[in-house]
């Protein structure tokens, strides 16, 4: 992608011969020096970086990872709070954690931003709250919790990464009904919304004006190489550039379902769901650790590191439709995927655990049973390809049988790339494929060829996990 990025001030001063900028600087006192280091509007932040113009309700910055998105959030409010325009703000990530060290604490948040200005005029912590000395307050708010922002009214909003938010529409309208105050200079509420694209129906509404006017500020990792370490830049391009998800996640680009797959985007946001139904019947944690999660030696390799054990928590209601409720995974060492699986468990009251036994044979059931003696366990063994077993669990996703309780973005980035052809992603499809286990195991009865054992082997879980739970409780 041959792109010519627009350049900020300081960037521009950058690429200039080293006499002319030497002579250039040499002409400015210590204290203009100083000024134009921190001089966000005027020499450090490229054009697309700053306010647009226009009558706009939401700025949306949709662009690659690392073109400064949390810099340029952080900065607006940091503007419109010194200029007296905000004073009741909500920031709003995918969880509690993002918003204090992302939004707030991080290396581009709103505390790194106010590192050079005099303590007066520097935000705090006070009860939870970022508080300024002029009396503006910005709360803290979770996407896993839309309900929080029930009560609370803005003038400002600052939502983060709302592609891989849990509750992204519940949270996002919750946020609109508190936006409701006017701003000091008479002007109305407004949203700045911080993300990396993904295909989700909210983050397509907003593109398309459906969420009141609003105005796109586009980039790509590239445009912002000057900030970034070169050891970072090499490892990515490397592996990468020119991929579907190098499309997304360096380019910004809104990726189209891709040909084939086994799971259309559409179909995940047509049957999404917000909170998962009371009459639950049976409930299992599905884990497929990956091949180097099953080495007997205790110690993590780097593959260990970095390959990823998938562990999906299920469910199936009365009425027979299937439930995505979590996914737990992880990686780490055996232990570490196991007692993962085994919090998902407990954390669920779950009925049993489903474990792929193809990588490494008992020894998966052998890790479980050594953290927990007589925990419920029923063995899946892979005969058939991933596309072949992933098949009539995407059917029943089509006809709306199988519902995500919220969003799972790198679960569901696996499922679009599960065509008839063979997973078209990098390393293998983990989550995707606990997943499949998971209603495999849970809707034998709705699946073309149903395992002639399947119902016999659960109802024979299901009272292991009745007497293992009671016998927990004793």
């Amino acid at each position: 992608m041959n792109v010519q990025p627009v350049m900020s001030g300081a960037e521009a001063m950058a690429g200039m011969p080293v006499a002319d900028r030497d002579e250039l600087l040499s002409r400015l006192t210590p204290s203009q020096l100083n000024r134009l280091l921190h001089d966000w509007e005027g020499f450090l932040a490229r054009p697309e970086q700053l306010e647009p113009d226009g009558d706009w309700f939401v700025w949306l910055c949709l662009a690659g990872r690392g073109w400064g998105k949390t810099r340029t959030g952080a900065q607006f409010v940091k503007s419109q709070v010194d200029a007296g325009k905000a004073r009741n703000i909500a920031l709003i990530a995918e969880t509690d954690d993002d918003a204090k060290k992302v939004m707030v604490e991080g290396i581009s948040g709103l505390f790194a931003v106010y590192a050079h200005e005099p303590a007066s005029r520097r935000p705090r912590w006070r009860k939870g709250q970022v508080v300024w000395p002029n009396g503006a307050i910005a709360s803290l708010f979770s996407s896993y919790n839309p309900d929080g922002l029930r009560g609370p009214q803005f003038d400002l909003g600052w939502c983060d990464e709302i592609g891989k938010w849990r509750y992204p529409r519940q949270t996002w309208d919750q946020m609109q009904f508190g936006l409701r105050l006017a701003a000091k200079d008479g002007g109305r509420p407004r949203v700045v919304a911080t993300t990396t694209p993904r295909p989700i129906e909210l983050v397509k509404a907003i593109v398309a004006g459906e969420e009141g006017k609003v105005a796109i500020s586009r980039g790509i990792m590239r445009e912002n190489y000057a900030n970034l370490h070169q050891d970072f830049i090499d490892r990515v391009e490397r592996k990468y550039a020119g991929t579907r998800l190098g499309r997304q996640e360096l380019d910004g680009v809104i990726l189209s379902d891709f040909p084939n797959s086994l799971w259309k985007y559409k179909d995940l946001e047509t049957y999404r769901v917000a909170q998962k139904p009371d009459d639950l019947e049976q409930i299992v944690v599905a884990v497929d650790p990956a091949s180097g999660g099953m080495k007997e030696t205790g110690r993590k390799s780097e593959s260990d590191d970095l390959d990823e054990h998938g562990i999906i928590v299920a469910a199936r209601s009365a009425d027979g439709f299937g439930y995505l409720l979590d996914d737990r995974t992880c990686t780490g060492s055996p232990n570490d995927w196991a007692a993962a699986a085994i919090l998902a468990f407990d954390d669920y009251k779950a009925d049993a655990c489903i474990i792929e036994i193809n990588n490494g044979g008992d020894m998966a059931v052998n890790t479980l049973r050594t953290l927990r003696p007589g925990l419920p366990i029923r063995k899946v063994w892979a005969s058939r390809g991933k596309h072949v077993r992933a098949e009539p669990i995407s059917s029943l996703y089509q006809q709306g049988r199988c519902r995500h309780v919220g969003t799972f973005p790198k679960l569901e980035d696996q499922m679009a790339l599960m065509t008839t052809n063979g997973f078209q992603g990098e390393k293998s499809p983990d989550r995707m494929d606990a997943a499949v286990w998971a209603f495999t195991a849970l809707m034998p009865d709705l699946i073309a060829e149903p395992d002639p054992d399947g119902d016999e082997e659960m109802e024979k879980l299901l009272q292991e996990a009745h007497d293992y739970h009671v016998g927990s409780r004793v």
